[in-house]
C-alpha cells in the first residue's frame, strides 16, 4: 500500500481515537441516559445517535446485515457479566452484547483459556443491543461479530462492580512502541493469541505491531495461525477478534481473506517507520468525516432500530 495512503489512515485513525473509550479509559459507577434527540426522524441525524440510545436489543431471530463498519444486527444476545473463566469489563458502557454466535463462541474461547495457561477472559467491548454506529471508539464493531479482549489476565477473585469500571488494561507495548515491554508480556499471551486464531470461526485479529512482531517471533515452526493476526493501530491494551459471517448468514458481509503468509518479515517494516511513529504534522489539521446517517446503513438496520 502507497506510503500516503498508510499515512492517511493513521491520521484517519488518531482522529477516530480522539474522546474514544478505548480499553485503558475508566468506566463510571453512575451512567447517565442520553437526552432525548430533539429531531431523531431528521435524516441527517447521526446514525451513533440513535443506535447509542437503544438500550436492548430487540427481539425475534438473530439476523446480521450490512458489514463489519457498515452493519447492525436483530436478536442479539448479552454475555453473561460472569462465567467460570471470563468476566466482563466497563459495564457502564453497556456493549456486552453481540450475535448469539459470538457469545456462543466466547463462552467456548474462555473455556480453553486454561490451556493457554491463561486463568480466564476479561472481556471488554463488544457491540451495542443492535449493533450499529457507536458515540465513541469503534469504527466497526457493528455487526455483532467483533470483540475486545484485554491482555490483563483475570483475577483470582469475583471483581467488584468498582473494580470492573476502574482498574486499568494493561499497556504491552514499550515505550518507543518498537517491541512489547517485557516485563509485562509473558509466553502466555502468545498461548492465548495462537489458541484464538486457530478456531476456525476467527476470520481475523487485529494487535499492536509491535504484538505482531513478537508473535512472529515467538511462534516457533506452527506459523499458519499467524495470517490471521494483522498489525492495527493502538491495539496494545487488547486483542480484537472479528467473527467470519455465520454459515447461512445472507445478508452479512464478510470481508476479504487476509493475504497469504504468515504477515511477518518485510511486511511489518512500515509500521517501525517514522511515518507511523513519528507522522508529520498536517500543516492543517485535517477535516473530520461526518457522522454516517441511517442512509450509509442497509435499509434493515432501520427496521431492527425501531423493532421492540
Amino acid at each position: 500500500m502507497p506510503q500516503t495512503v498508510h499515512l492517511s489512515v493513521a491520521l484517519a485513525f488518531l482522529a477516530l481515537i480522539a474522546g474514544s473509550a478505548m480499553a485503558q479509559d475508566k468506566g463510571t459507577m453512575d451512567p447517565k441516559p442520553l437526552p432525548p434527540l430533539a429531531n431523531p426522524n431528521d435524516p441527517a441525524t447521526p446514525a451513533k445517535a440513535l443506535f447509542g440510545r437503544v438500550t436492548a436489543p430487540s427481539s425475534g431471530s438473530a439476523e446480521a446485515y450490512g458489514s463489519y463498519a457498515k452493519g447492525c444486527f436483530a436478536g442479539g444476545e448479552g454475555l453473561a457479566f460472569d462465567g467460570p473463566t471470563w468476566q466482563v469489563m466497563r459495564p457502564s458502557r453497556n456493549r456486552r452484547w453481540g450475535m448469539p454466535y459470538l457469545v456462543s463462541f466466547l463462552e467456548r474461547l474462555a473455556s480453553k483459556a486454561p490451556q493457554a495457561a491463561w486463568p480466564g477472559l476479561l472481556v471488554g467491548d463488544m457491540s451495542q443491543p443492535r449493533g450499529g454506529p457507536m458515540l465513541t471508539g469503534h469504527a466497526s464493531h457493528q455487526l455483532g461479530l467483533d470483540a475486545d479482549l484485554w491482555l490483563t489476565p483475570m483475577p483470582d477473585h469475583r471483581m467488584t462492580r468498582a473494580e470492573r469500571e476502574q482498574t486499568s488494561a494493561t499497556d504491552m507495548v514499550r515505550a518507543d512502541r518498537r517491541d512489547i515491554d517485557e516485563d509485562v508480556w509473558t509466553p502466555a499471551h502468545t498461548a492465548l493469541i495462537r489458541l484464538t486464531a486457530k478456531q476456525p470461526e476467527v476470520a481475523r485479529i487485529f494487535v499492536n505491531a509491535a504484538i505482531k512482531k513478537a508473535l512472529c517471533r515467538e511462534a516457533g515452526g506452527d506459523r499458519g495461525w499467524l495470517t490471521k493476526v494483522r498489525p492495527m493501530y493502538g491495539h496494545n491494551y487488547h486483542y480484537h477478534i472479528r467473527l467470519a459471517c455465520p454459515r447461512g448468514a445472507e445478508s452479512c458481509g464478510d470481508q476479504a481473506p487476509p493475504p497469504p503468509g504468515d504477515g511477518c518479515g518485510s511486511e511489518l517494516d512500515y509500521w517501525f517507520s517514522a511515518a507511523v511513529l513519528n507522522p508529520p504534522k498536517p500543516k492543517t489539521p485535517p477535516r473530520p468525516r461526518p457522522p454516517m446517517t441511517m442512509a450509509g446503513l442497509p435499509d434493515a438496520c432501520r427496521s431492527v432500530l425501531h423493532a421492540r
